[in-house]
């Protein structure tokens, strides 16, 4: 199928080249302790100085892992050494990996918080960081802006927090007014929905849950059809939320199989959209729709199905037809952002130097990489 890219992408200047490829420095860590490497970073003469920690929320995050993979490359490019750290989806852990590398003399942190409902992981971080005058680049998971005003070598690269959702919101209100029959399986006429909600307080998962619906209806209402229905009347707050903070596709897979023990064909009320916030808890929400018949390759029955991050797992879907559309987070793009900031450090030059090209917050040193929509078509 032709694939759709519909939005900004990065321009050529945020992608720097690779001089070469591997795995340099990565690894899994213990609790609390810095990981093993799987191979040895390469060392050039400009990058010999730096010893950099990068402090991952989690590995087992699918999108992260795509992060990972492509900041490897990237600072295996650049020449300095490197060391991995998972955090584990632990705070605590977290920063005593952290504080333990600022003793052992790393001397940049590349720091992917764990917490972010409140900005004080954060900015114990870049206190941390400040008393030793180590830079530090936050990335991914935002917080607020005070943060990095308190820092003037503190930077962070992400993206806005409510382009996901409104970008997914607009395209489930066009998909649905162009298919809203054949989504309204039992004719009455509304479209009943799920939302899976990764975390609760996260910026991301606060803005994608409310504007993927709010858009959404926005498109509808316009056209004279009827805002989205919760498919619980009972849930007051309108999603399922993953309750250990991953976004796991099991969460959503738990979920979706007990909905589906009562939201079914047989009852005549069957679920018939799912919006998530991200590709792995829409996944599995797709496992549980297929052990019904539901979204089947080749099947007659199919609920339409959106996430965010445009997993390849997650476009192979789209390409077959099994899931809908996702909103593209490029995990790739983000990596050679921070990468750009790592050698204005290994440069001698200021942390945010050279980001005339860049979106960058009017208020702070947050440099946002946009979002676009994957369909099939």
């Amino acid at each position: 199928m032709k694939k759709k890219l519909l939005a900004v992408v990065l321009a050529g200047a945020m992608t720097l080249a690779l001089a070469a490829c591997g795995g340099g420095g990565a690894g899994s860590s213990t609790p609390g302790g810095s990981s093993q490497p799987e191979g040895s970073s390469s060392q050039g003469q400009t990058g010999s100085a730096l010893k950099v920690g990068v402090f991952y929320y989690n590995f087992a995050d699918a999108y992260i892992s795509t992060v990972r993979t492509a900041m490897d490359a990237e600072l295996t490019a650049l020449g300095v050494e490197f060391q991995n750290f998972d955090g584990q989806t632990n705070q605590a852990n977290q920063t005593d990996q952290i504080n333990t590398a600022i003793t052992d003399g790393y001397n940049l942190l590349i720091v992917n918080v764990v917490e972010n409902a409140s900005p004080d992981a954060a900015q114990n971080v870049a206190d941390a960081a400040k008393a030793q005058g180590i830079p530090v680049i936050f990335f991914n998971r935002d917080f607020d802006a005070s943060v990095l005003q308190s820092y003037e070598n503190s930077a962070f690269v992400g993206t806005d927090p409510a382009e996901a959702g409104h970008i997914q919101g607009q395209a489930i209100g066009e998909y649905l007014l162009a298919n809203y029959d054949a989504v309204d399986l039992n004719g009455d006429g509304v479209i009943s929905y799920v939302m899976f909600k990764g975390q609760e307080g996260n910026p991301e998962a606060e803005m994608r849950t409310q504007y993927g619906v709010e858009d959404a209806d926005a498109v509808l209402t316009a056209a004279g059809k009827p805002a989205l229905q919760f498919y619980d009347a009972n849930n007051t707050q309108k999603y399922l939320v993953d309750q250990t903070g991953a976004w796991s596709a099991q969460a959503a897979t738990d979920y979706m199989n007990t909905i589906l023990g009562q939201y079914n064909d047989g009852n005549g009320n069957m679920v018939e959209l799912v919006i998530a916030n991200n590709d792995n808890m829409a996944e599995g929400a797709i496992s549980a729709l297929q052990s019904v018949g539901y979204n089947v390759e080749g099947g007659d029955k199919t609920i339409p199905v959106y996430g965010v991050d445009a997993l390849a797992t997650a476009v192979e879907k789209i390409d077959a037809g099994i899931m809908t559309g996702t909103v593209k987070q490029d995990g790739e793009a983000m990596a050679a952002t921070i990468a750009a900031l790592v050698k204005n450090v290994m440069d001698g030059a200021e942390l945010m130097a050279n980001t005339d090209s860049y979106n960058v917050d009017a208020d702070s040193a947050k440099i946002r990489v946009p979002y676009s929509m994957y369909t099939a078509g």
